[in-house]
């Protein structure tokens, strides 16, 4: 062999050589046959068959999987002769050949290990059995060996129908000397284990996987049945990646589920059934559909493969984890319905229309029936939907389910990846304690782990209409949960670290709802290199990077945020960066409406109150002048320096990334953490469905900013505040107005409104950030 690959060198180098001597030896050709077309047609047939024969062993195993699946017919035979047909005489390159072709294999297995190791937490001592159905030459069970150890595993089989790839995978497992993994040849819908002979099956599997095999058994009802049946209803894990093509308009189940980029097109939808289908592989929308109703879904993530011409050819793959719809999902159901309020939430929808009593079908009578039946238990078959991939997760019941709506598709990432608002200043006025409950704004959830690291409160209510802000926060609550301080502070610290792909597929990801796996999944470069500057927010950092660069102050901007002392702090700014910042042409920039929202986070009716008060010129000067000569950036004062470097140090970071922070929130199993309850929706629906006087805190930042002056929704929403606040109950706000006009309503629903701070100019900064223009308390009073 070593022989061969030295001559194919040899021969690849000639072609090589004789190449780039073309133009001679056209000429000496030319000589001898008279014609320099021909001369030209040797040369490059020439070429051509010295690169052929050179790359012969890199190119032989393409050949012969393009013929077995293309030209050659397979006929019409029973499913098991077209299998040893296809496979016969491709089965030692197949492992080879398709590497690119089925995307996500390794994905799935690595989403399997890291939710088979959380389940083996809880129940260490239960047999462990995998049976990969469809599993061919074994690759499959070779690579989850890298996740998590096939020794682990009291007994692994491999179903498949198919001789020849099950040679191959007999091999393999031979020289792994793996003595617990079994290779059953064996039709998959009707597959039998040697240990099942003295027993019943029922529920004695605890993974089964399937990768890119159920699109080509024809008959899956009965196959997704069977596993159901033998799967293991509280420790049974099912796990899938295959092709699939699907409708264009999701399903209600769909969108309950989490089905981010599900859809395709109409183009792609029938020209992947059409191609597949000539290689009897179906990729009818019925397969999955079927298998999302069998089961109940833990993960699930659509993806496109771009392996032939990237950006054209795009076959649509999935990967889908799912559990037993009979697995007890009553602490989910609890944390939904009771401790999130959604027992009117949209999380379970009903018409609110009026329902015409002519349009009401009145009941059909049908008597009694005449021959009466005993019906078994066991033998009622239900045909109700599952539950969303809220109840059936592994994790914590953190992100609680929603439906997306339009205005979710509006947010195409985080508006901030970090939060502008000081919370020690709020600790001062919440007066929070164990005993609260809470509502928050999520933003990017610093604010809310600042609270439960100082108060540890019973319940905190984070709510955002930005799904992607909810992502953040629950990354950030997994991460606690699952990670060590030091790959922790990189990721969110540092802003970048370099496996956090792997570190979400292997560690993070079974404390993730579907749908916040599935925008990290999409979005894994986002810590490539620096974390901050993306989002929305990370404009306003990259623009503020590049005007101190272009200005030549770069190097100051480190030195204030490194400055030892107040004193130095205050003159670098005054200075150095005071005459880049409050310059024209950034002014300009700043006053922009499409700026202020885009990168900053400023809508349109908080610009309007801004301007009203003053101009751009003075709310910048007013907010940076005192900043400098009041906190030191370089210990403590954390906000300004971000913006500065794009990343936090270990002396001035928000309170969650401190060690002592961190370890407050991880202690006893992350148990500070199980008071996060996270809304995907608006303020008003959140309250809407809370109890009366279940609610002691609320701290809703800048929000009431946001809505035109004497708005009706503000009047719904304060009115809601007033029910679901309990007497005693404190209600903190910011506005980048000094009086805003909502202060007003508030009074009108009987609070006790109180002005915490106002600035006046640019002698005093109100907190750390000092970029509002009012600090606002209002106290529900004790009758």
């Amino acid at each position: 062999m070593l022989q061969l690959a030295s001559f194919r060198a040899l021969l690849l180098l000639g072609g090589v050589v004789a190449l780039y001597y073309r133009r001679p030896l056209a000429t000496a050709i030319e000589y001898y046959t008279g014609s320099s077309l021909i001369a030209a047609c040797l040369i490059l047939a020439g070429s051509i068959a010295v690169v052929l024969v050179a790359l012969h062993g890199t190119l032989h195993p393409y050949f012969r999987f393009i013929w077995y699946c293309f030209p050659r017919s397979l006929g019409s035979a029973d499913q098991e002769t077209r299998l040893d047909k296809f496979y016969r005489g491709q089965a030692d390159v197949y492992d080879t050949t398709r590497s690119k072709l089925l995307r996500g294999r390794n994905t799935m297995l690595s989403l399997t290990a890291s939710h088979l190791r959380s389940i083996r937490e809880r129940h260490p001592a239960q047999r462990l059995v995998w049976v990969d159905i469809g599993g061919g030459t074994g690759h499959n069970i070779e690579l989850m060996n890298k996740h998590f150890p096939i020794s682990s595993f009291d007994a692994v089989y491999l179903v498949d129908l198919c001789e020849p790839l099950l040679d191959i995978a007999r091999k393999r497992f031979a020289r792994k000397g793996w003595t617990n993994v079994t290779v059953l040849r064996q039709d998959a819908t009707d597959f039998s284990l040697p240990e099942w002979a003295n027993k019943d099956a029922k529920g004695s599997v605890n993974v089964v996987t399937l990768s890119y095999s159920l699109s080509m058994i024809p008959n899956f009802y009965a196959l997704l049945d069977r596993i159901d049946y033998v799967l293991c209803p509280e420790t049974g894990l099912v796990s899938v990646v295959d092709f699939y093509t699907s409708g264009k308009q999701p399903s209600l189940h769909e969108k309950a589920i989490g089905g981010t980029s599900k859809e395709c097109g109409w183009l792609s939808r029938w020209f992947w059934q059409i191609w597949f289908d000539f290689d009897h592989v179906s990729l009818s929308p019925h397969r999955r559909d079927y298998l999302e109703y069998k089961f109940g879904t833990v993960k699930t993530y659509n993806g496109r493969n771009r392996f032939v011409i990237p950006f054209i050819v795009r076959i649509p793959y999935y990967i889908w984890l799912g559990r037993s719809r009979s697995c007890d999902v009553s602490r989910f159901c609890h944390a939904f319905e009771v401790e999130g309020g959604n027992l009117i939430g949209n999380g379970s929808p009903s018409s609110f229309a009026i329902i015409k009593e002519s349009e009401v079908i009145p009941p059909l009578e049908i008597g009694k029936p005449v021959i009466a039946k005993d019906v078994r238990a066991d033998a009622v078959i239900t045909i109700t939907p599952p539950l969303s991939s809220f109840h059936y997760q592994l994790g914590k019941p953190w992100r609680l389910p929603y439906y997306e709506q339009p205005v979710h598709k509006e947010f195409r990432t985080f508006i901030y990846s970090f939060t502008w608002e000081d919370p020690f200043e709020d600790m001062k006025y919440l007066e929070l304690g164990h005993d609260d409950s809470m509502l928050v704004i999520t933003s990017a959830g610093d604010n809310a782990l600042h609270y439960a690291i100082a108060a540890q409160p019973k319940r905190i209510h984070c709510v955002d209409m930005n799904p992607c802000q909810g992502h953040l926060l629950e990354l950030k609550l997994a991460a606690i949960n699952t990670l060590e301080f030091e790959d922790f502070f990189a990721l969110f610290g540092k802003g970048c670290h370099p496996k956090f792909r792997t570190l979400l597929d292997s560690r993070i990801s079974p404390l993730l709802s579907s749908i916040a796996y599935q925008f990290w999944h999409i979005n894994d470069q986002s810590f490539s290199s620096a974390f901050y500057l993306t989002g929305y927010s990370g404009w306003a950092l990259r623009l503020a990077q590049f005007i101190f660069s272009l200005a030549g102050v770069s190097a100051d901007a480190e030195a204030l945020c490194e400055a030892g002392s107040l004193e130095e702090q205050e003159r670098i700014w005054n200075e150095k960066l005071k005459p880049v910042l409050l310059n024209p042409v950034v002014v300009a920039i700043l006053k922009s409406p499409v700026f202020c929202w885009n990168a900053l986070g400023v809508p349109m009716n908080q610009r309007k109150m801004l301007l009203e008060e003053g101009s751009i010129f003075e709310f910048v000067r007013d907010t940076f002048d005192p900043l400098p000569r009041s906190w030191s950036f370089r210990d403590g004062a954390y906000f300004y320096p971000l913006t500065l470097r794009g990343h936090y140090t270990p002396t001035s970071c928000p309170a969650y990334l401190t060690r002592t922070g961190f370890e407050t929130l991880k202690a006893n199993d992350g148990k500070a953490t199980d008071a996060f309850r996270l809304h995907t929706e608006s303020i008003f629906n959140v309250l809407r469905g809370l109890t009366t006087w279940s609610l002691t805190r609320a701290v809703i930042m800048d929000h009431l900013d946001w809505f035109a002056e004497d708005s009706k929704d503000v009047d719904d929403e304060v009115t809601e505040l007033a029910r679901v606040l309990a007497p005693g109950g404190i209600l903190l706000w910011r506005s980048a107005g000094r009086r805003p006009w909502y202060t007003r309503v508030f009074e009108r629903h009987g609070f006790v409104v109180t002005p915490l701070a106002i600035r006046s100019g640019p002698e005093a900064a109100l907190d750390r950030v000092n970029m509002y223009a009012s600090f606002w308390r209002a106290v529900k009073p004790v009758p």
